[in-house]
């Protein structure tokens, strides 16, 4: 199913992939409040600095942060568009579920033989 928000279903595949990982929704929300450095994003987790870089290495590649360099240190920032077009996504995938079960009530509403 192609969701209409511009996004191929690979794309939506992706961008779904990328926050399949609670640590990764973590740093998207971290990200939306605000720039972090990778390593002020590491202090955060319990796992390696070069982890915390792999996950945001998957964020960047679908869009949902980038990185820019402040001298010596690697901010992470989230782009509100790409955030913006993954909420789209589940809304839509969610009304056409609400679609489908309010169609299905009223088939299970209708008297038989209609």
């Amino acid at each position: 199913m192609v969701v209409s928000t511009n996004l191929s279903d690979a794309e939506v595949d992706r961008l779904f992939h990328a926050l399949a990982d609670a640590t990764r929704r973590d740093i998207v929300r971290r990200t939306v409040e605000g720039e972090l450095s990778v390593s002020r994003l590491a202090e955060a987790y319990p796992m390696s600095f070069a982890a915390v870089q792999k996950h945001v290495a998957v964020l960047e590649k679908v869009g949902l942060v980038t990185k820019v360099r402040h001298g010596r240190e690697l901010r992470v920032r989230s782009d509100p568009d790409v955030v913006d077009r993954a909420r789209r996504a589940l809304d839509e995938l969610a009304e056409a579920w609400q679609g489908r079960v309010q169609r299905m009530a009223d088939l299970l509403d209708s008297p038989e033989g209609d």
